[in-house]
């Protein structure tokens, strides 16, 4: 009973995976003045390290848009400051230290993006902020993985700006 379980969940999650793993449209990520960023780019900023930490988030960045975007659209994502959910604890006895993550710390993000046709013609662009101050209700909180509060913001951001265009 056991292995036809084990079975199931490793089928459901190879089709839900394979669900995104196609998308309509591309995707760029490019991080403007990364040194100057609140965090993502500090020692203490996560346990993975500065570099890791980027590509990690170009990771979500693009798992989250690529889903809504038509065949030959193209997004270009700036991302102008990141800050992740918490604070830092160098004390913590592990490399890179420990985020201590509370409701008073929300991850935040400072977009900006442009949205181009199948020609290169701009469909929508703008500069937000991204953030959530109720981060940690609900299932958001109990997501395992790297950044699972960012990964969220950045889907329901994705979701919200690019899902209902059509």
């Amino acid at each position: 009973m056991r292995a036809w379980l084990l079975f199931i969940t490793v089928v459901l999650v190879g089709f839900a995976g394979s669900a995104t793993a196609a998308p309509g449209g591309s995707v760029e990520v490019r991080f403007i003045e990364p040194d100057r960023y609140v965090d993502a780019n500090t020692q203490f900023s996560s346990s993975i390290g500065p570099k890791a930490t980027l590509a990690e988030l170009r990771r979500l960045i693009e798992q989250a848009a690529s889903p809504f975007l038509a065949p030959g659209e193209r997004l270009v994502v700036d991302v102008l400051d990141v800050d992740l959910a918490g604070f830092p604890n160098p004390g913590a006895s592990v490399p890179y230290g420990l985020r201590v993550v509370s409701d008073a710390t929300p991850p935040s993000f400072r977009l900006r993006y442009t949205l181009l046709n199948q020609r290169g013609q701009r469909i929508a662009s703008n500069e937000e902020r991204a953030s959530d101050i109720n981060f940690l209700l609900g299932a958001r909180a109990a997501q395992s993985g790297s950044f699972p509060y960012e990964r969220e913001l950045l889907r329901e951001w994705a979701r919200r700006r690019f899902a209902n265009r059509r």
